[in-house]
This record gives C-alpha cells, structure tokens and sequence, in this order.
C-alpha cells in the first residue's frame, strides 16, 4: 500500500513464507502479535478478525490490519503461500482498479472494460512491490491463442498491451497481457 494519500510512506506485506512486512523498505513488527505506529497510519500484527474463507490446511492465522489515512482499512490473511486481501474505505472520486470501479453498474467491471480503462498490468517502473511476480506464457497458451484467437484481436491487444505497458511487442508481460485480453472475462 503506498502512494500520497500515504505522504510517500510504502507498507508491503508477503506471505508467510516470504516474511515480509515492512514499512518504507524496513522490517516492522517482528514479533507475534506486535504493532507499529507510523506518521498517520498503524499496523498490528495479530491473529484477530474473522478470514474472509476458512483457514487452509497447514496454515496459522496470521493477520496485518492496517489504520491508514482517510479512514481506509487493510486487512491482510497471510497464509503459507497466499495472502487475501480485504479493503474499507468510504466511496473516493475517480476510484478504480482491478476489483472494478464501484460504480453498482457490474457489466463494466468485466475484464476487457477494467483493462481498457485502467491498463492490463502495472508497468514495471510504477511496480512498488519488492518481489517480482512470476509471469508465464507456455507453449500451450501460444497453441490456444493461435488456434482460438482471431488474428485482428492478438494484433490489438498486442499493440495495446505493449503501449500500456510500455515494453517491447515480443516481452513475456505482453505475451501474457495479449492472452488475457483473448481469454479473459
């Protein structure tokens, strides 16, 4: 979570696994339950408030609640490998991203419309993420988007993937991105 409303201020949480949590860069709330009191917003780190599913199997409920500006409220289920993510916040002007835009109209929200109005992915330089996301483009994704693609569609996502994204027409982000906008809904 980072950004202005944020005053330059960037709070990352990982998985378990990974161990991550911190503020700015730094590791916070190394111990178990724990807090941290940064300049307008806190973080605790503790196993309270219900999980948005059940608890995996092999897993121990660990939970990040974030206090953040503007009275919006982060709270992360860190699981081994996953984490899930739930976000309050009071209606905000211009809001939107990948979980639509919150206008109550649910046919923009499909895929194609979140991506056309917002983009297909994060642009590796805007990336305020530590980690690097694993992305994949295999032999049967190019044989699907070859056989059940039409060629005017992979010609236009694949300029407009490669222009939002702002790397090169060949890169694995726009080979992905492209079978997105083929395949996804």
């Amino acid at each position: 979570v980072g950004g202005p409303f944020l005053h330059g201020h960037k709070i990352e949480v990982g998985t378990q696994d990974s161990g991550v949590l911190t503020v700015d860069g730094r590791p916070v709330c190394g111990g178990f339950p724990s807090s941290y009191v940064g300049m307008g917003f806190t973080v605790a780190y503790n196993s309270e408030g219900e999980v948005p599913d059940v608890i995996p199997e092999g897993n121990e409920k660990r939970v990040v609640h974030m206090n953040l500006p503007l009275g919006v409220k982060v709270t992360v289920y860190q699981w081994k490998n996953y984490v899930d993510v739930q976000i309050e916040m009071k209606p905000q002007p211009h809001i939107d991203g990948v979980c639509g835009n919150f206008n109550g109209d649910h046919a923009d929200d499909t895929t194609q419309a979140i991506i056309k109005r917002v983009g297909a992915r994060v642009r590796p330089g805007d990336n305020m993420l530590s980690g690097k996301a694993m992305i994949e483009f295999t032999p049967q994704m190019a044989k699907m988007m070859a056989r059940e693609c039409p060629t005017a569609t992979q010609a236009s996502a694949q300029a407009s993937c490669s222009a939002s994204l702002g790397v090169p027409a060949g890169d694995i982000l726009v080979k992905s991105c492209m079978f997105d906008e083929c395949f996804g809904q």
